[in-house]
């Protein structure tokens, strides 16, 4: 195996997952904007969505960094890469969105027994709706990351059902912050309603309430993305459509009669493809070597084909990959 050159920092910084280090700077500027809102009205649930900024901003800066050092060139101690890197970032981060769920759902609590009076409601009102403009912004870009990662962009409002349709193929970054958005969003939502209801009504315990619905939130977020990047970090097998993909590539060509058996692993956002090939009956051995080189270059010419090993034997006569099976591209 041939290993490149080193890369430089820079090179490997602007490989990183965008979205999350917009998101990062984002959820900075609005923790220190709800924590001094808190600070100044006592609101319950503007402290719940300042530990949800604060969490979202951490684990972004985790997730962004861990994008970064994923995208290294293999070594000879390293020879597939360093594509699991991010999934062990992203499993930092739930822990850091577990704390912060945890303290979050404990002041809700208290804000049941002891009530707060909000004060500042234009300070408040003024945050919260920077909230929804920021977070929202950030939704929509990363709504259109997963359209490039998935190659399915959409345009206008079919961006979002994309964005959901797409979102299991999208690189563990890009979900990890498309999950969390989308929380910070209807977190923000709620804690302006439960503000508004809480300083115009004597319905004082809607404040605790939502405290405690936007922590529930983000044990959801906690235990999803947990998840998806514990089965990352184990290994974990491509999407049928991403089979279905491969396999249309490798059956395009003539000499190609089946596919013996295929196995593609899912590693960070690159995919490690494995194959037997079944070639054409009475091939010399360099004919066949040059349709395997063939089909391994057009494959690893894939942006998401990370590396292509291919194992070639003669035709048995018996279709088990048919070309009517997989979905056309």
């Amino acid at each position: 195996m041939i290993f490149l050159s080193k890369q430089s920092i820079w090179e490997l910084v602007k490989k990183g997952n965008k979205s999350s280090l917009y998101a990062m700077i984002g959820n900075t500027v609005l923790a220190i904007a709800k924590g001094f809102a808190y600070i100044v009205s006592g609101s319950g649930a503007m402290f719940a969505s300042a530990m949800h900024s604060l969490a979202d901003s951490v684990n972004q800066g985790f997730v962004f960094v861990g994008s970064v050092l994923s995208e290294k060139e293999p070594t000879q101690k390293f020879p597939t890469g360093f594509g699991r890197v991010i999934n062990l970032f992203c499993m930092i981060a739930v822990i850091v969105v577990s704390i912060m769920a945890y303290e979050t759902i404990k002041e809700g609590i208290h804000l049941l027994n002891h009530p707060a009076e909000v004060k500042g409601i234009l300070l408040n009102l003024s945050i919260l709706l920077l909230n929804i403009i920021i977070d929202g912004a950030i939704l929509v870009k990363v709504m259109k990351e997963i359209g490039e990662e998935a190659r399915d962009i959409r345009k206008g409002m079919g961006i979002i059902p994309g964005a959901i349709q797409n979102v299991k193929k999208a690189s563990p970054p890009t979900r990890l912050v498309f999950y969390e958005d989308v929380v910070a969003v209807t977190g923000a939502v709620l804690a302006l309603i439960a503000v508004i209801v809480s300083y115009f009504s004597t319905f004082q315990l809607l404040d605790g309430i939502v405290t405690i619905i936007i922590g529930f939130l983000m044990v959801g977020v906690a235990f999803k993305v947990g998840y998806d990047n514990m089965v990352g970090l184990i290994g974990v097998a491509a999407p049928k459509d991403v089979e279905d993909k491969v396999a249309a590539m490798i059956l395009e060509h003539a000499m190609v009669m089946d596919i013996f058996k295929m196995r593609i692993i899912q590693e960070g956002r690159y995919y490690h493809v494995e194959a037997y090939l079944e070639l054409k009956k009475g091939l010399q051995l360099s004919e066949a070597d040059d349709i395997k080189f063939a089909i391994q270059k057009k494959l690893t010419a894939d942006p998401d084909i990370a590396d292509v090993t291919l194992g070639i034997i003669e035709d048995d006569g018996i279709q088990g990959w048919g070309r009517n099976d997989i979905t056309e591209f």
